[in-house]
């Protein structure tokens, strides 16, 4: 069970890191309406991945891999954490501007203009930069570097 476990970890990142960047390449200004009913879509994959990461990674925390003892006082483990946590707090603003376009372009209103998609853009480089790092904090604490 544990290697699929790994297994299903892994793939979930990597499809995480795929559906942000996929994010960034349709999120680019003009916005025409097919991008713009695309962008969440593709932001449902993105939030269903990192659930998925989440819940793979804590079930690997609690029950298999290396264990708590090993990674809960890890400074790389806790700076992984709080990558993801901003991540996910930071990719909030996306999520909204997504909605809220599609939202006014179903009742009529015109595509986003290029300063509010370039904007949302710049947040998406800010969780890509960080989402990079978040496989060196993987390899410092999988060698017990922080501890």
């Amino acid at each position: 069970m544990e290697p699929l476990l790994a297994y299903l970890h892994y793939l979930s990142i990597i499809v995480l890191g795929a559906f942000l960047t996929a994010e960034l390449v349709v999120c680019r200004p003009p916005l025409a309406p097919a991008q713009v009913r695309q962008l969440p879509r593709l932001d449902i994959v993105f939030f269903a991945a990192a659930l998925l990461a989440l819940a793979t990674g804590l079930l690997r925390l609690f029950f298999y891999a290396k264990g708590v003892a090993f990674y809960l006082p890890n400074v790389a483990f806790i700076a992984k954490m709080a990558l993801y946590v901003a991540i996910a707090a930071i990719s909030i603003v996306p999520t909204r501007r997504f909605i809220g376009w599609r939202r006014a372009l179903d009742a009529g209103g015109p595509p986003p203009d290029v300063e509010t998609v370039s904007r949302v853009r710049r947040v998406l480089h800010l969780e890509l930069a960080l989402l990079a790092l978040m496989p060196l904090m993987a390899v410092l604490m999988a060698r017990g570097i922080g501890r």
